[in-house]
C-alpha cells in the first residue's frame, strides 16, 4: 500500500502548474503564449524564433527564464510579473483536494519554478489558499529553477526541510530525479508515466492518491 512507503514523512512538496490544478485548465497555454510575447520583444525576433528559443532554454535550463537570464542577461522580476499576469477564470475550487492536503500530518509546502505571488494566486483560485506552511517561488530559489540540485538545495536550507523525510509531488518527471537523490520519496503527477528508477509513484489522480496515504 503506498501509505506504508509515505509513513515516514512530515514534509510534503508540491510543485504548482498541472499538480495542483489539472492541465486541462490550459494555464501554460497562456504563460507560453506570453513568454514567446516577450523573447520576441526583448530579443527582436520573429515568432518562430521566439517559439524556438522558448522550447530551447526549457529543455537545456529547466525554464525558459533561466536560458534568456543566462545567455542574454534578462533581468528576472519583470519577465516573471509580465509571463504570470494571465487569467485564472478556468480554475475551480478543489475542495476534495483541499481536504486531502489538510490531512497530511506534517508541514506542507509549494516549489515551484513560476513566482511566487503567481503561486498564491493560484492557490487561492483553487480554494488552496492558507493550506501550506510556505510557497517558494523561483525567487526564493536564487532564480535556480528545477531541475537543478541547488534550487532544491536552497529551498530546501530555507525551510529547514530534511529531505529523507520528505516527499515531492511532480507533473515533470525530470524534476524528481534530484529529490530521488536526495532520499525524498518521489510522486509523478500525470496521466502517463515512464518507468525510470527516480520516480517510485505515479499519480494519475493527485485526489485519489492522496486519499490512500490519508486513510492510514
Amino acid at each position: 500500500m503506498p501509505a506504508a512507503a509515505f509513513s515516514h514523512v512530515s514534509y510534503w512538496v508540491f510543485d504548482l502548474d498541472n499538480t495542483l490544478y489539472p492541465p486541462e485548465a490550459r494555464l501554460f497555454d497562456q504563460i507560453e503564449a506570453r513568454m514567446t510575447g516577450w523573447v520576441m520583444q526583448a530579443l527582436g525576433v520573429g515568432r518562430a524564433e521566439a517559439d524556438r528559443l522558448r522550447r530551447h532554454y526549457w529543455q537545456k535550463y529547466g525554464t525558459t527564464l533561466a536560458g534568456l537570464m543566462r545567455e542574454h542577461g534578462v533581468e528576472p522580476g519583470p519577465y516573471l510579473t509580465h509571463v504570470h499576469e494571465i487569467d485564472l477564470s478556468d480554475l475551480a475550487p478543489a475542495p476534495e483536494l483541499a481536504a486531502r492536503i489538510r490531512a497530511l500530518p506534517g508541514r506542507r509546502i509549494v516549489h515551484t519554478n513560476g513566482s511566487a505571488p503567481y503561486a498564491l494566486r493560484v492557490l487561492e483560485a483553487r480554494g488552496l489558499g492558507g493550506l501550506f506552511d510556505a510557497v517558494y517561488g523561483i525567487e526564493e530559489a536564487g532564480f535556480h529553477p528545477k531541475p537543478e540540485r541547488v534550487a532544491f538545495e536552497t529551498v530546501f536550507a530555507r525551510d529547514g526541510l530534511e529531505p529523507a523525510r520528505g516527499a515531492m509531488f511532480e507533473d515533470d518527471a525530470r524534476n524528481l530525479a534530484v529529490p530521488h537523490a536526495m532520499g525524498m520519496r518521489t510522486v509523478h503527477v500525470a496521466q502517463v508515466s515512464e518507468p525510470v528508477e527516480h520516480v517510485q509513484h505515479h499519480a494519475p489522480d493527485l485526489v485519489g492518491f492522496l486519499s490512500l496515504l490519508s486513510a492510514a
